[in-house]
């Protein structure tokens, strides 16, 4: 059975759990600030409905950015029937507020089996009884969302609005003999395409994968850039305003030295892998200047390329309109969390 593209989302984050003590586990932080709650600072608040969101958004669904189960009582269309990947929601205790939220894989007479977050302190399958479950939603066709070309944080994306700015950067089909990346369309070269299809390039192959390049769909395009830049570079763990100058620099730069132009400037220990220690400086660091000393030294790293005679005009004023964008974005409307009340 094919599963629904968020449910493909949900199972890449199975196993993450909050960690023990004063530390947070950035993939579970990354789930509150998908959804515009920048303001919850550590994973002890409840987040099985961010589990949620954040899946959904993910997969071009728009969630209810609610960190309160039940808010997907109302949300979507309700179905009778349990489908693989359906939102399951279900009470907790005797309190009307509370409750739990998760994705539907199976049932019987008497339990529902989910794959849910904060369940055990982390991201499981587990089974609960059916007698508490309260609804099972759909996504309607109002509730799903388009790549994102709107600037408005609060009704798409921080990845659809930094993908929508990386493709105005990036242009069309391109394949200038000066440039190392070879033929490029929408800022994908033939060997991230081959790469994501698990394609080899050679003399045989070169032909017809630069066909498929030129023809590439809008939805490959969207599945590209968020398992291999935006993902990767752990965009998703950024205030929106840092993420979208990470993710363009990712795209540009490739994922590894966009990691170490963030921790060089956030003054963190610089060895591409985006970790606690790099996170920590970013959330403590003020976004006009991390911007800021990103931009420079974004500046300064075209400026030591050879080929910067070339493309270095482009290069600044690809830049400039980043740090631009960047500083644009509003803050989303916030919705203040409460402790742990959707503990499963």
């Amino acid at each position: 059975m094919a599963q629904p593209a968020w449910i493909e989302h949900a199972w890449a984050e199975f196993g993450q759990r909050e960690v023990e003590g004063n530390a947070d586990n950035p993939h579970i932080m990354a789930f509150y600030r998908e959804l515009g709650h920048a303001e919850v600072a550590h994973d002890e608040v409840a987040w099985c409905a961010a589990f949620v969101g954040a899946s959904l958004e993910r997969a071009g669904v728009a969630s209810t950015q609610s960190l309160l189960a039940r808010s997907y009582l109302s949300w979507g269309d309700a179905i009778d029937a349990g489908r693989l990947g359906a939102i399951a929601v279900f009470s907790r205790g005797s309190d009307d507020s509370s409750g739990h939220v998760a994705f539907y894989l199976d049932g019987d007479g008497s339990r529902v089996f989910v794959l849910g977050g904060n369940q055990g302190d982390a991201v499981s399958v587990t089974a609960i009884d059916r007698e508490r479950l309260l609804g099972l939603r759909w996504p309607s066709t109002g509730v799903s969302k388009p790549i994102g070309t709107s600037a408005d944080a609060t009704v798409t994306s921080i990845f659809d609005i930094a993908l929508a700015h990386v493709l105005q950067m990036e242009g069309g089909w391109t394949e200038d003999p000066y440039d190392p990346g070879g033929p490029t369309n929408f800022g994908i070269t033939l060997a991230t395409l081959a790469a994501h299809r698990g394609a080899i390039v050679d003399a045989a192959s070169f032909p017809d994968l630069k066909q498929r390049l030129r023809e590439i769909s809008p939805a490959e395009v969207h599945q590209i850039y968020i398992e291999r830049y935006w993902h990767p570079a752990c965009a998703a763990a950024l205030a929106p305003n840092i993420a979208l100058m990470h993710f363009d620099a990712a795209v540009n730069h490739g994922v590894g030295t966009a990691a170490r132009i963030l921790q060089e400037a956030v003054g963190a220990t610089i060895d591409g892998e985006i970790g606690p220690e790099t996170l920590g400086a970013c959330a403590v660091m003020p976004a006009a200047q991390l911007l800021q000393r990103y931009a420079d030294i974004r500046r300064a790293r075209y400026r030591a390329l050879g080929h910067f005679w070339r493309f270095g005009r482009g290069w600044l004023a690809r830049v400039d309109r980043t740090l631009a964008a960047a500083q644009s974005i509003a803050s989303r409307p916030k919705i203040s969390p409460t402790p742990k009340e959707n503990k499963q």
